[in-house]
This record gives structure tokens, sequence and C-alpha cells, in this order.
């Protein structure tokens, strides 16, 4: 192995370590890290620390960026394995929280309340879509298949504003299903987070993931998807 290659071997295992140690303190300080703590667990110098990350703000970013990876890629792969609409659809949400239930600080880092005075860099826009994107082309399969149910257009305002996305993306999708993919979207990140954040406590303690794909079935219903 070269030098070069040596050092880049290092430096990516270092900047892996970091980051790992990062996710811990996530769980104890949130989204509030500092550099010089991260650097104190790893027995170094706060300097070193710099030279692979120049400001608490560009290892909230490397976070955010696996953590929307890793939770696209968990849907992904579970949409993967299914064949029909709806059981793709259903797969990559129950993926999508089963993601969360296992890295729940890095779900609310990446989900939950905006990290004061941190701005997202263009970087986290297309790792942010993934599960995003998923829903997206799966109701425009399903859509191209004739499994979608014909619903009344929207005439709303909101529909204009979607039209670049629906050029952009899914061009043979009728607004209708833009609209659909962002509010199943929303609801997806809602109920998983509704549960994360203790909003289930006293009502639903049992059987968490049957209300889980309740919840799922009917916002695909909402898009006019169905079995």
């Amino acid at each position: 192995m070269s030098a070069a290659n040596l050092r880049a071997r290092v430096r990516a295992e270092m900047t892996e370590e970091i980051k790992t140690v990062a996710r811990r303190h996530l769980a104890t300080d949130g989204a509030n890290l500092s550099l010089r703590a991260v650097a104190r667990d790893l027995g170094m110098a706060s300097s070193a620390v710099y030279r692979y990350f120049a400001s608490r703000d560009e290892l909230l970013t490397a976070l955010i960026i696996d953590a929307y990876d890793a939770v696209g890629a968990a849907a992904e792969e579970a949409a993967a394995a299914a064949s029909a609409p709806l059981d793709k659809w259903l797969a990559a949400c129950h993926a999508a929280r089963d993601w969360a239930l296992a890295n729940p600080h890095e779900w609310a880092l990446i989900y939950g309340s905006p990290v004061p005075g941190y701005q997202a860099p263009q970087d986290t826009v297309v790792p942010a879509t993934r599960v995003l994107l998923l829903l997206g082309a799966t109701l425009a399969e399903a859509h191209q298949a004739g499994a979608v149910a014909e619903r009344p257009p929207v005439t709303a305002g909101f529909v204009q504003e979607l039209a670049p996305i629906a050029a952009s993306y899914y061009p043979e999708m009728p607004p209708r299903l833009i609209a659909d993919t962002l509010a199943a979207f929303f609801q997806l990140c809602g109920a998983i987070s509704a549960e994360l954040f203790g909003q289930l406590n006293k009502s639903v303690e049992q059987d968490r993931r049957g209300f889980f794909e309740f919840q799922m079935r009917g916002a695909a219903a909402l898009a006019g998807l169905t079995g």
C-alpha cells in the first residue's frame, strides 16, 4: 500500500471514529455537539479533531447525511424485496420505522426540532429526499399499471407550486399524486416521531407496529393505492 493510500485509509478510519463518538453524544447532548467533548472522549487534542471537521456544523452535516442515507437505504432495500406497489409502500414505511426505533437520536437529528443556528447545506438535499422519492416512485409505478384509483383533481393553489417537482421527477404523474406523495411522507414522519417522542404512551402500548401499519395503509388509501 502506498503512503498516500495509507494516509487516506487512516483519515477515513479516524473520520468514522469521530462520527461514532459524536453519535453517542447525540444521545446525551442532543444536537448541541461540542468538538472539544468529542476530542476528549477520543483522547485527542481538539485541534486534531478540527483537521477532520472544521466546525461543529460540518460534523453535524456529516451526521445528518449519514442518517438520511441510512434510513433511505433501509427503505429502498425493503421495497426492492417486495413486488406489488402496496407491498413496496408498506415495506418501505416499516423499514423507516424500524431504523428510527433502532436509531432514535439520529432520527431526532433529522426529523426533530431544528438545530439553533445551523443551516443545512445543499449537500443534505439529495439524501433527505430518498424516502420521499421512493414513495413517489411507488405511486408512479402503480399509476402506470392502472393500480391507482381515480379521484377528483386538486385545484388548490399549491398544485402550481408542485408543478416543477412533477416535471423534474414524475412527468407522467398527475399533480394530485405529487400532493399525495408529499402528504404520505409527512404522515410517515409524523407517525414515527409520535411514537418515538412518547405520544402513544398510555394509548397504544402493545401493538404499535399494527397501529403504524394501520396509519400507513390509510395513507396509501388516501393516495388511491390499494391492494
